[in-house]
């Protein structure tokens, strides 16, 4: 009966992917997310969520009103009137993409400033290749304004729908090694932020921040505490196209090829599946803007998908995992690795079609994507796959960077674990794997501490908080590898909270940046309960209670913590295993 049982949901699972396949390649056109700010009364009475609909904790942040202003001067009025008013504020952007709670303002009197609205170009000079934009404008029209007048941003992330506040407030990057390296803030020249003040300055004013001025390495990486980026000046480059070719090989040798790679590849990066023990290697270089070639990315992952394809694919998961069925898993991770690999991930040599490799294109047509953010209105019934209105994809993501002196070391420590329990990481193969990206050594005060590698991490959660996943105890060793043994440092835009303890101890320039928050904002009207905790102002980080560690709220100093069924996290050293116990692993990885 068992093999019964998984023999048609393997079935299941191959009729969904062909499906899926067939629906991503032909299909581009979608329903727009949902505004992450939803208000009872007009402006008024509000609730405010994240894109997936879900914060770590799985609370609702209220605010008692909300602002969208228009310009600069809209601004500053909305910010005088809270600061006048002693109101806590934080800002939002038009989509909410950062799954931590920096977007809430910490009690239910407080205010949110939406950028949705703040998002015109204010400059373009192409003699002197800069560009002045909102801070609420998203990058694919950043990436589009610029490319309109032969002018490209070098890096950036690969999906289109951040602000451009959110990619300063949370160190957004692309993947590369050479030149000023793949953060978007390293090409920012100029920020123009608005502040509390004092009753004399009117409450609140702009400061006008360059490259000059110390302050400016606090404001380009912010968190958002700091007061609300008005205006961002970009230093950008003269239009390019890239050459991009992807080779898969064994994982033998990632550790060693992980740091010579990226010296050899200006735009390099790994896709790395454990479990079948392969990587995916992009060779990406740029050549000049007249070589022959306008390849397209338009990755299938961020394409519009249907509602009912992504209901199949989330109950077929639910499924495995509630039959443990890791055969099920590993068979499913395969065949949409298949999948992908033939539909090359979304590129094409025009537009339409590939053709083989390489794919030559300009930057802008290859440098991110997220076509679920398209609509013309005749498809509305297509969704971003993570859209929280219907039953589609959940996740966690872990994200964090390894120095390039250790990661040798703690990819080696992944495959030990895959030795152990070769089936526990097949359930990633289902998310694209293990991405992969170069980062370097940053002037931002909480910025990157040395040249890295970015691991980003996205795998299953479930709808019921108190529910155990499939190979759980690898995962959370895995994460603790990262951030304990290694010191890794988290994406401030992703991870769990487990992610960010004593997460202020990795930054050498934190004081400076600590500082400057205390002179712009001495109130701490731009601050709540998640960044005080995280910035080392405040304890409750970990949030010890019943179930915490399925969900990476908690991490436990005592052994009796970490009782049977309590689903406690463990203390570094230690793992947390399915039969909810702590336990050393036999490897001893840790």
């Amino acid at each position: 009966m068992k093999n019964i049982r998984f023999q048609n949901g393997v079935i299941r699972q191959i009729l969904t992917s062909y499906c899926i396949f067939l629906i991503m390649i032909f299909l581009v056109e979608g329903s727009l997310p949902q505004d992450p700010i939803k208000c009872i009364t007009k402006n008024s009475n509000c609730t405010i969520t994240n894109i997936y609909g879900s914060f770590p904790d799985r609370s609702i942040c209220r605010a008692a009103e909300v602002a969208y202003p228009t310009t600069e001067e809209e601004l500053i009025s909305a910010v005088g009137k809270a600061t006048k008013e002693k109101r806590k504020m934080r800002v939002a952007t038009r989509y909410s993409q950062s799954i931590p709670k920096l977007v809430c303002p910490g009690d239910d009197d407080g205010l949110i400033i939406s950028t949705k609205l703040l998002n015109k170009v204010q400059m373009m000079d192409r003699q002197n290749m800069k560009m002045r934009v909102d801070s609420g404008l998203i990058l694919r029209d950043l990436i589009d304004e610029a490319a309109q007048v032969d002018m490209a941003l070098p890096h950036s992330p690969y999906w289109w729908g951040m602000s451009v506040g959110g990619l300063l407030g949370t160190g957004a990057h692309g993947s590369s090694l050479w030149g000023l390296g793949s953060a978007v803030n390293n090409y920012v020249v100029e920020v123009r932020i608005v502040t509390p003040a004092t009753e004399e300055e009117g409450y609140a004013k702009v400061r006008t921040l360059d490259t000059a001025n110390p302050e400016f390495y606090a404001a380009k990486l912010s968190l958002g505490v700091l007061g609300v980026i008005s205006q961002v000046t970009f230093k950008l480059q003269p239009m390019f196209k890239r050459n991009i070719t992807f080779v898969e090989k064994n994982d033998s040798n990632l550790g060693d090829e992980v740091i010579t790679f990226g010296r050899k590849n200006e735009f390099a990066d790994f896709s790395w599946f454990p479990s079948q023990k392969k990587v995916l290697y992009r060779i990406d270089n740029r050549v000049p803007l007249n070589t022959s070639g306008n390849a397209l990315n338009d990755y299938l992952g961020f394409r519009p998908t249907s509602p009912l394809i992504l209901s199949s694919m989330r109950t077929s998961e639910e499924t495995q995992e509630a039959l443990r069925d890791s055969d099920g898993k590993c068979i499913s991770g395969k065949l949409t690795k298949s999948l992908l690999d033939t539909a090359k991930y979304g590129y094409t040599n025009d537009g339409i079609f590939f053709t083989g490799y390489p794919l030559i294109g300009p930057q802008n047509r290859l440098q991110a994507s997220g076509s679920c953010l398209i609509n013309d209105g005749i498809l509305d019934d297509l969704v971003c796959p993570w859209d929280p209105r219907i039953k589609g994809l959940f996740f966690h993501q872990t994200t964090f960077s390894i120095g390039l002196s250790k990661v040798k070391n703690f990819i080696q420590d992944v495959q030990k674990l895959v030795v152990l329990q070769p089936k526990a990481l097949c359930g990633l193969d289902l998310y694209s794997g293990i991405l992969m990206r170069y980062v370097t050594v940053s002037n931002a005060y909480l910025g990157h501490q040395e040249d890295a590698v970015d691991f980003d991490i996205t795998y299953y959660r479930s709808k019921n908080p108190l529910t155990p996943r499939l190979y759980e105890d690898i995962l959370e060793e895995i994460e603790q590898m990262a951030m304990f043994k290694y010191g890794g440092e988290p994406h401030w835009g992703k991870n769990r909270n487990v992610a960010f303890i004593d997460v202020i101890k990795k930054y050498k320039d934190a004081d400076k940046f600590l500082k400057v928050k205390e002179n712009y904002d001495p109130l701490g009207l731009f601050s709540n309960e998640w960044t005080d905790q995280i910035l080392g102002l405040k304890s409750g980080l970990s949030i010890v209670k019943e179930g915490c560690a399925l969900e990476g709220l908690c991490i436990c100093s005592e052994d009796s913590h970490c009782a049977p069924k309590k689903g406690y996290f463990c203390k570094p050293g230690k793992v947390y295993v399915e039969a909810r116990v702590c336990t050393l692993l036999s490897s001893n990885v840790l």
